[in-house]
C-alpha cells in the first residue's frame, strides 16, 4: 500500500511547484522542505499528507510547539495533526523504537482526551503533549531512524497469502520475506482481513507492546485512511520479527504457542459459532476471580471453556478486564530494585504490572471486536493468559495484598462531606496520596453513580499535565473505556484504579506543557 496512485503523484508534483515558488528558506520554515525528498521513489510516501508528515518528522522540538499551534490557528484540525504524526512515527521507527512506539500508541487516546476537554482553548493540549514527545524522540533517535520503513513489493508469495505464511517467515527471522508476505496480504483485501492474518503472527506471544501496538495501529486507520493500512500495521511485523531474535523471548512464548491451537481445537472455537448467552454479575465475578488466581495456562483454559459454553464473548472480555483491574488495586507499589527517577518506590504508574495488564486487555478486546471468529476467540483466550501471567510476576498479589481502597482508607475519608469529595480527590492526587485518592473515588461512586464525569475530568487534567512515564494517555483511555463498557456492579473499580494511578504519577510535569499552555493562552 506504499505505491503511489496517479492522484498522489500529481498532488506531489503540484506541491513541488508550490515549494519552488516559495523558495527553500521559507519552505524550510514551514516544515515543507522534505517534500522534495518525498518524491524519491525509494521512500514510503503519503500523498496529500506528505508535507505535514515531513513537518512532523523534521521540525526540531525547540521549534515544534510554536509551529504546531500556528498550524492549528490557520485551520489544521487535531485529527489531521494526529494522522501526520502517526505516519511520521511509523516511517521513522517502524515499531522498532521503545519510546517511538509508545508515543504512537498514545496518539489516539490523546485525541480522545482532547475531544472530552470542555475548555475550547485547552482542547489541543493533550494532542500537543504527545506530538511534542514525538518530535523530541525523532530528534533523539537521529538520522539512523530517518526511514525504518522502506518501500516493499509483494514478491514471491502465493496469490492468496495466509497468516500462517507470515508467521512462518517471522519465526525464521526472515524480515524481508515477512514484509513481502504482509504487503501481499494488504494488497489482497480490506484492512479487517489483513488484521486477521496479522494476528496469526501476533498470537505467537503475549506481552503488552506486541498487542497494544497492533490495536492502536488499527485504530489509527480511522485517522489516516484504510489505504494506508500497510504503513501502520506492518510495524507489528517489524516488532515481532525483532522479538524473534531473542532466544529467551521465544522460550518464554513456547507454552502459549503450544497451548492456543490446542484450546481452539479442543473447544471447537473456530469450527462452531460462538454463543451469545448472557452472564449475570455472579458469573462474571466468578470468572474474573478464576482468571486472576489461576496460572496462565489455567486462565486461558477458563476463558476458552466459557466461550465453548456459549457465554457472550463481551462478558468473557469483561471478566478478563476485571481480573486485570485487580492487579492495579492490589499492587503494593514498585519495589526498590525496579525504581527509577520518574517511577519511585511505591509507585504504580508507568509500566507497572497492573497498568500493563489493563492496557493489554483493552487491546485484546478491541482486536476481538474487529476480527473474525478465530481472532475473536484467540484474542480473549490470550487476554486471560496474559493477565494471569502478569499477575504471576509477584506472588504477593494472590493472598498477601488486598485491593484498594482498604477498610482503613475508607475510614479515613468517612467524614468528608459528599459535596467536597471531588475537590478532596484532586487534593489527594496533588499530595500523591494513592490510598486517599482511591478511597475518595470509591466514595464518589457510592454517593452518586452519575458523578463519573467529574472524576474523569480531574484524572484527565493530570493525565495531560503529568508525564506519566509514557503511559498516562493510554491508561486514562483504558479505564474510561472500560468504565463505560463494564456493568454497574463493577464499573467504579476502574475509576478507583485510575484515581490511584493518577496520584502515583503526579509530580513529574510533562515536557513541553508549560510552553504549550503559554502559546494557547490557557
Amino acid at each position: 500500500m506504499s505505491k503511489r496512485t496517479r492522484r498522489e503523484l500529481l498532488a506531489d508534483v503540484g506541491k513541488g511547484m508550490f515549494l519552488a515558488s516559495l523558495g527553500t528558506g521559507v519552505a524550510g520554515d514551514l516544515g515543507l522542505s522534505a517534500a522534495w525528498a518525498a518524491d524519491d521513489p525509494g521512500r514510503v510516501t503519503f500523498g496529500d499528507l506528505e508535507p505535514l508528515v515531513a513537518f512532523m518528522q523534521e521540525t526540531p522540538p525547540e521549534k515544534f510547539l510554536a509551529a504546531a499551534v500556528e498550524k492549528i490557528a490557520s485551520g489544521t484540525d487535531l485529527k489531521t495533526l494526529v494522522s501526520a504524526a502517526a505516519l511520521a512515527n511509523a516511517r521513522a521507527f517502524g515499531g522498532e523504537d521503545y519510546v517511538g512506539f509508545h508515543t504512537l500508541m498514545a496518539l489516539p487516546p490523546a485525541f480522545t482526551m482532547s475531544g472530552e476537554e470542555t475548555d475550547a482553548k485547552a482542547k489541543p493540549l493533550a494532542v500537543l503533549k504527545v506530538l511534542y514527545r514525538n518530535s523530541s524522540r525523532l530528534k533523539e533517535a537521529g538520522k539512523e531512524h530517518a526511514d525504518t520503513l522502506k518501500p516493499v513489493t509483494a514478491g514471491d508469495v502465493t496469490k492468496t497469502p495466509t497468516g500462517e505464511q507470515l508467521r512462518a517467515r517471522v519465526r525464521k527471522n526472515d524480515l524481508p520475506g515477512a514484509e513481502r508476505t504482509f504487503e501481499a496480504i494488504c494488497a489482497s483485501g480490506p484492512p479487517d482481513a489483513a488484521l486477521d492474518r496479522l494476528m496469526m503472527m501476533v498470537d505467537d506471544a503475549t506481552e503488552v507492546h506486541r498487542v497494544v501496538l497492533v490495536s492502536r495501529a488499527y485504530e489509527l486507520l480511522d485517522f489516516v485512511g484504510h489505504r494506508r493500512a500497510h504503513a501502520l500495521l506492518r510495524q507489528s511485523v517489524h516488532y515481532c520479527a525483532n522479538a524473534e531474535k531473542s532466544a529467551g523471548y521465544v522460550s518464554r512464548s513456547q507454552e502459549v504457542r503450544d497451548l492456543l491451537p490446542k484450546l481452539l481445537d479442543q473447544h471447537r472455537l473456530v469450527s462452531k459459532p460462538l454463543g451469545m448467552k448472557p452472564a449475570d454479575d455472579a458469573r462474571v465475578a466468578e470468572l474474573a476471580d478464576v482468571i486472576y488466581r489461576s496460572s496462565a495456562a489455567q486462565a486461558a483454559e477458563a476463558a476458552a471453556a466459557a466461550l465453548a459454553e456459549g457465554t457472550d464473548p463481551a462478558a468473557v472480555g469483561e471478566a478478563v478486564s476485571l481480573a486485570a483491574n485487580q492487579i492495579v488495586l492490589r499492587d503494593a507499589g514498585r519495589p526498590k530494585q525496579w525504581a527509577q527517577p520518574n517511577k519511585p518506590v511505591g509507585s504504580v504508574h508507568g509500566d507497572s504490572p497492573g497498568v500493563h495488564a489493563c492496557d493489554s486487555v483493552l487491546a485484546w478486546r478491541a482486536i476481538a471486536a474487529a476480527g473474525d471468529q478465530r481472532t475473536r476467540a484467540s484474542s480473549l483466550v490470550l487476554a486471560a493468559y496474559q493477565v494471569a501471567r502478569d499477575r504471576g510476576v509477584r506472588p504477593e498479589f494472590l493472598d498477601k495484598w488486598t485491593p484498594y481502597p482498604r477498610p482503613e482508607h475508607l475510614e479515613a475519608v468517612r467524614g468528608v462531606p459528599a459535596n467536597k469529595l471531588v475537590a478532596e480527590l484532586e487534593a489527594a492526587i496533588r499530595d500523591k496520596d494513592q490510598s486517599r485518592a482511591a478511597a475518595l473515588a470509591h466514595r464518589v461512586g457510592a454517593e452518586s453513580s452519575d458523578a463519573a464525569g467529574a472524576v474523569l475530568a480531574v484524572c484527565r487534567k493530570y493525565a495531560v499535565s503529568e508525564d506519566g512515564a509514557l503511559h498516562a494517555e493510554k491508561y486514562y483511555r483504558t479505564t474510561s473505556h472500560e468504565f463505560a463498557a463494564t456493568r454497574p456492579a463493577f464499573r467504579w473499580r476502574q475509576l478507583v484504579a485510575l484515581a490511584r494511578v493518577t496520584a502515583s504519577a503526579y509530580g513529574q510535569p510533562a515536557p513541553g506543557m508549560d510552553e504549550a499552555r503559554r502559546l494557547l493562552k490557557v
